[in-house]
């Protein structure tokens, strides 16, 4: 199969709305179903947004949301938020037929897992709970915290929706709500794990280069898991639309 294209849709002063972006995603996708476009890959940044997904219960979304928007959508999983010094990546691809959702979703987590090791930030799966996540830190009185955020839906064969990595995002957006619905964690970013900026244009073309190693759909060495931890959301964070 051909390698996904890439394109940077809009980061920086140029962060997408994400309904522009989410109908964009809309459009390509009904492109690739048809056989009219190549897999893509859009990469981007959004403004301060709230989305909840199909699992998302009322109590969880915030009280406040500080002025930014709540959009439901038609992922999988809870509420999350999306900002600027978050990449974004939604992968439009047709999934192999021998490629299982699954495996799709691990080779996501497996691409922002190498991403955050390239900056020297080691992290794994937490098996029970969505997401690429660092151990906790009991010396420092730091939980389990969650760096990468993943939900997707796949619909004819097609996947949409994807990954978020926070670079340097302003985590007082968090406070406003529980992500994920998961109350006995964190959420963390490169910048505050390093000690140093880390921002968008720099985590940019690592990830990139990241995603298109694991989605030519080679064979792979996964990163071992860490314990597993219930999810209190108790649904996929996938959406799974057959024909």
């Amino acid at each position: 199969m051909a390698a996904p294209v890439f394109e940077v849709v809009g980061t920086g002063s140029g962060a997408v709305d994400y309904l522009d972006a989410w109908e964009l995603q809309r459009r390509v996708h009904a492109e690739v179903v048809a056989g009219e476009r190549p897999d893509r890959v859009l990469l981007l940044e959004h403004p301060p947004t709230y989305t909840a997904g199909k699992r998302t219960e009322p109590h969880e979304r915030p009280a406040d949301s500080g002025g930014a928007p709540v959009i439901e959508v038609d992922r999988g999983g809870k509420i999350t938020f999306h900002g600027p010094g978050q990449l974004v990546a939604y992968p439009i691809v047709r999934l192999p037929e021998h490629v299982l959702v699954v495996d799709f979703v691990r080779r996501l987590e497996e691409a922002m897992i190498a991403t955050c090791a390239d900056f020297g930030v080691a992290t794994a799966r937490v098996p029970g709970r969505s997401g690429v996540w660092l151990r906790a830190d009991s010396a420092a009185g730091r939980p389990e915290r969650k760096v990468g955020a993943i939900g997707l839906r796949v619909a004819q064969g097609v996947t949409m929706h994807g990954i978020a990595l926070n670079c340097d995002v302003d985590l007082g957006w968090y406070d406003r709500f529980v992500p994920c619905g998961i109350a006995d964690a964190g959420v963390t970013t490169l910048s505050l794990e390093t000690g140093r900026a880390i921002g968008v244009p720099e985590v940019l073309p690592v990830l990139q280069a990241r995603l298109a190693e694991l989605l030519a759909w080679a064979p792979y060495a996964a990163t071992p898991d860490y314990e597993p931890r219930p999810d209190p959301a108790r649904q996929p964070r996938i959406e799974l639309v057959r024909p």
